[in-house]
Formats: C-alpha cells, sequence, structure tokens
C-alpha cells in the first residue's frame, strides 16, 4: 500500500500493530481457522498495549484518537495475514463502544469503558433480527419496564452476534414503544449496555457454521425474560436509533478497512508467489495475464483506500470535541461517505482475493498458501453490515434524488 498522505497518528499506528501481529504467523491464523478455534491470545496482546481502546477517551485509559486511526489499526491486523477473522475478534470492542463514550453519561462511560479498554471486558452488538434483517426500524425483540421501576425484561431474537460465546457485554437495540404507537419508525428503539452472562436465565447463544472467518463465532441469540438493569440504558428511552447510528457509521468505515486489508495481503501472497513460480522457462508474473490482472486489483484498491481513510476522516471531524472539529460536517455526509466507502472497499478486496486465488493456480486453492482463506472472508464486506444493493438504494435515494425503490 503507498503510504503518502497519512498523519503521522496512522503510521505510527500501522507500525506498532504490525510489531505485535509479526507474532502470530500464517499458520497460526490457519490452524485457528480450521479448528474455529478464537484468537484470545491477539485480543490479549493489543489490550496489553491499549490498543483496544484506540478511539476512547485517555480519561478512561483509552488512547483518544479517531476512527481514521482505528481503521488503520484494523486493516494493519487483516493485511498482518491475520485477516477477518483478527480484525473482527477485536471489531465490535471499537466502534460498538463509540455510541457509549458519546451518550452514556460519565458515571456509566467510566464504569462500562474502562474494563473493555483493559481487555478484561469484551463487546458484541446485538441488532440484527431474524425476521427482520436489513429492516432495523421493525425490530421485534422488546425491553419491557420492570413493574418496580428497578429495570427492564428483554424477550426476543438476534443474529450473526460475533463472539457471543466470550463477550461479557453486549450494546443491545431493542423495542421499548410498540412500532403502532410510534409517529415515527425511527421512535421507540432504545439502546442498552447490557451485561451478556450466558449463565443467567433467559439468556442462550447457538453458534452458526459459516464459510470464512471460523477464528471468530457468529451466533444466534436468544433473550426469554433477561433482566437487565436500569441503568443500562444508554442515552433517553426511544431515542436508541439515532444513538446506535453513530457505532454503524463507525463499523463502516472500520470493515472498509478491513477488507484493504484482506486485499492487500492477498495480492502480497500472489505477487510473491508469481515472482517465485518458474513455468516455461520464466517466472508467471512475467505474462502480462497474470501481471495485469493484479495491477488492475491493486489501482482498485489504492482508489477504495482514498474513499475509505475520508469516510473515517469525515467521522472524526463531525465529532464535538475532536482536535479538527468541524460544525458544517453533516451525518448525512458521513453516512454517504461511509456506505460508499464500505461498498468500494468490500468490492475491490473481492476482486484482489479472487484473482489472487486465480493467478496462484491449483496452490491458491491449496489452505497451506492461506489465498483461498482470504477469499472466503471477503465477502463479509460484502454482505455486512448492510449489504451492496441496499447501500446502493440509500445513495440512489438519498444523493441522487431518485424514487424509493423498496
Amino acid at each position: 500500500m503507498e503510504l503518502s498522505g497519512f498523519s503521522e497518528e496512522q503510521l505510527t499506528v500501522r507500525d506498532a500493530i504490525f510489531k505485535i501481529c509479526s507474532n502470530f504467523s500464517d499458520d497460526y491464523w490457519l490452524d485457528h481457522d480450521q479448528t474455529e478455534t478464537y484468537p484470545h491470545e491477539l485480543h490479549k496482546a493489543l489490550a496489553k498495549d491499549g490498543w483496544l481502546g484506540i478511539a476512547l477517551p485517555e480519561e478512561l485509559g483509552g488512547a483518544g484518537l479517531g476512527i481514521s486511526e482505528a481503521t488503520m489499526m484494523l486493516q494493519t491486523i487483516a493485511e498482518s495475514g491475520a485477516g477477518l477473522a483478527g480484525a473482527q475478534s477485536i471489531h465490535a470492542n471499537v466502534y460498538a463502544t463509540q455510541p457509549v463514550s458519546k451518550f452514556a453519561t460519565p458515571d456509566q462511560r467510566g464504569r462500562f469503558l474502562r474494563r473493555i479498554i483493559s481487555g478484561e471486558w469484551r463487546t458484541c452488538f446485538g441488532v440484527t433480527e431474524p425476521n427482520t434483517g436489513l429492516e432495523t426500524l421493525k425490530l421485534k425483540t422488546t425491553a419491557t419496564p420492570a413493574a418496580d421501576g428497578s429495570g427492564y425484561t428483554v424477550t426476543g431474537q438476534k443474529i450473526w452476534i460475533s463472539s457471543a460465546q466470550v463477550a461479557t457485554k453486549m450494546v443491545l437495540l431493542a423495542r421499548t414503544t410498540p412500532l403502532e404507537e410510534v409517529k415515527k419508525p425511527s421512535e421507540g428503539l432504545s439502546m442498552f449496555y447490557i451485561d451478556f452472562d450466558l449463565t443467567k436465565p433467559g439468556l442462550e447463544a447457538k453458534r452458526i457454521k459459516k464459510m470464512g472467518g471460523r477464528a471468530v463465532d457468529a451466533n444466534q441469540v436468544f433473550f426469554e425474560n433477561y433482566e437487565i438493569p436500569k441503568d443500562s440504558l444508554i442515552g433517553k428511552e426511544g431515542e436508541g436509533f439515532k444513538i446506535i447510528l453513530h457505532g454503524m457509521n463507525a463499523e463502516r468505515a472500520l470493515l472498509a478497512g478491513e477488507a484493504l486489508g484482506l486485499g492487500y495481503i492477498a495480492l502480497k501472497k500472489a505477487s510473491q508467489y508469481a515472482k517465485e513460480r518458474i513455468v516455461f522457462g520464466r517466472p508467471i508474473g512475467q505474462n502480462q495475464a497474470i501481471q495485469h490482472p493484479l495491477a488492475s486489483a491493486y489501482m482498485h484498491l489504492e482508489a477504495a483506500k482514498l474513499a475509505t481513510y475520508h469516510a473515517a476522516r469525515l467521522y472524526d471531524r463531525s465529532t464535538p470535541g475532536h482536535k479538527d472539529h468541524d460544525a458544517s460536517i453533516t451525518q448525512h455526509a458521513v453516512g454517504v461517505a461511509c456506505n460508499s466507502a464500505k461498498y468500494v472497499a468490500a468490492e475491490a478486496a473481492f476482486v484482489a482475493c479472487e484473482r489472487s486465488v486465480m493467478s496462484m493456480g491449483g496452490m491458491g486453492y491449496a489452505a497451506d498458501y492461506h489465498v483461498e482463506r482470504y477469499l472466503r472472508e471477503c465477502f463479509v464486506p460484502r454482505l455486512a453490515p448492510v449489504s451492496r444493493e441496499m447501500i446502493m438504494n440509500f445513495v440512489g435515494e438519498r444523493v441522487l434524488g431518485l424514487p424509493r425503490s423498496y
């Protein structure tokens, strides 16, 4: 990746994260993928050096940096060879804590975030449901106030919840007012930061077998009158959708960075192989049929890189308190930039991974050469947390002013 134009902080993050990740070989990630074993050692190493709080306040033990630096961190983890699995092992701890940091009370921030930063707690993100999918405003999981006012009881289902087998906290979006009773669809949802304790009654997580990123568990989560305290509510009741958007936009920027890292490491592996593999007396990388597709893929990654770090910069500068805060940057502009970056980075990563596998022929299909693992993982940014098609719907309607298509 061309490094010109990045800030000193971003380059410092990149160097430090590569140094940590150098202790985790390709074989480590191959083994964890095949055995579906969580990479606890990486989480511990990153926590030890304070990286889990990269975008959280310094007074809580965080680094006080922004999503721009966090995007570089997650890109670097993926690019080290850890791929999506490595990045996703800490992914939610970075983006899901953003709305907590911005909207929680000072007391909540201290109690909830310090132990995330130290690595003692891990967070998962509970929004998606099996029967509503992308229709976030129609979520059916309910948080019903207890009769004595002490808290809420949660009932419902969530799906595709990463790290639920190891998480101790969850950022949860649940309905506190029935949909038929609200004036706007965006009302009636509340955000909670809850204890995620699978030993307590009313909570269950079932692991989902999946195609890629197997080192990090994905789950369907079931709530049945699961009790949570009143002070787990973040912000005001009924305003959860607006609050959680801050986490969603951050997630799109971070996932774009992870996709970039995956694409760059795939191209690195393929280019190295193309220089060493001799066929008919010459390296296959000398053939334009190998060279040009890889070169094209690299240029698409570079273009996506610009979109990604532009989106991350807008997110940071739109945040009050940031050293370069710009009040003229709207959340609409941030949403357009983050969604666009996620789209183009995911597509560029897919092209890079697919061409890397194909350029290596049979060895690209072999697990020991690692690019097949990257190809399996690169579908995640294309599918989640929002599909390519929904991003195009968003841009068509909100940017181009076209009629709503769904």
